[in-house]
């Protein structure tokens, strides 16, 4: 069996030492998102099938670094090929979702749009949703989806400060404010409507996503490519001379020294 050279050793060493701290962070990032969302019990339906699969991606993918860099160090063939296989299919589900990404890029503004509509009337809304649409409004400072008059009742998130540099208008304007006398409603809130802020939002993040995919689906490639140049110098077989023994063979000088004493 071959020996793998010191730098394709040190090669693949380097990158799969790249793959498993990716897997740290984001098994780290993971574990700090789902205290997060624990801390908010009205996210956890939405976002913990999200969890979920990070964390397995995460453990598995740390799993197979380990392995990989077990195999090449021990030169174990098994470990070898185990990580390769694994990659293969890892690298397959980036192409495929990165196929869809971008077949579904150029109608995400419909779907998203579409998608927001659908939560209307605000008054329909799950708590999840409301928490979430609150929170972007404080964020983003916008008031409502398509416009304040969204709300039946401005909450606070809507509040536009008095030194903000964002465009205000007079809460009076609102309808449901002018309904409900009782309202207790902020006086002025931000004019601009969330939903195309959301939606650009969205978008960003989903370009990220492919960006981020994309870089993963490459650092895998390699990996898979540095592991079989690794079980392809492992199965070269080395050449060493062959030792013939024959009786023919000459004693050397120690059989003169001896004939030479005889002789005397």
């Amino acid at each position: 069996m071959g020996k793998v050279n010191i730098l394709l050793k040190q090669s693949y060493t380097g990158v799969i030492s790249v793959i498993g701290i990716i897997a740290i962070l984001l098994l780290g990032f993971t574990l700090f998102g789902h205290g997060v969302i624990t801390s908010h019990l009205e996210w956890e339906d939405n976002f913990m099938p999200s969890l979920l699969f990070f964390y397995g991606f995460s453990t598995v993918t740390l799993i197979f670094a380990v392995i990989g860099g077990f195999g090449v160090w021990k030169e174990k063939k098994w470990a070898l090929i185990l990580f390769a296989v694994g990659m293969i299919l890892g690298c397959l589900y980036f192409i495929i979702a990165e196929i869809i990404g971008i077949a579904v890029l150029s109608q995400e503004e419909i779907m998203l749009k579409n998608k927001y509509l659908n939560l209307l009337p605000l008054s329909n809304m799950s708590d999840t949703d409301i928490s979430l649409l609150v929170y972007a409004q404080s964020e983003f400072h916008c008031c409502g989806l398509e416009s304040s008059r969204d709300w039946e009742n401005i909450p606070e998130s809507c509040k536009c400060d008095e030194d903000s540099i964002d465009l205000c208008v007079d809460a009076s304007r609102h309808i449901g404010n002018l309904n409900d006398p009782l309202n207790t409603g902020p006086n002025s809130i931000y004019a601009k409507p969330c939903l195309p802020i959301l939606i650009q939002h969205d978008i960003r993040i989903f370009h990220i996503a492919l960006g981020i995919l994309f870089g993963f689906m490459l650092l895998w490639i390699l990996s898979i490519g540095l592991s079989i140049a690794s079980l392809c110098q492992m199965n070269k077989k080395v050449d060493t001379p062959n030792v013939v023994y024959s009786t023919e063979a000459k004693a050397g000088n120690y059989s003169c020294l001896t004939e030479a004493l005889e002789d005397g």
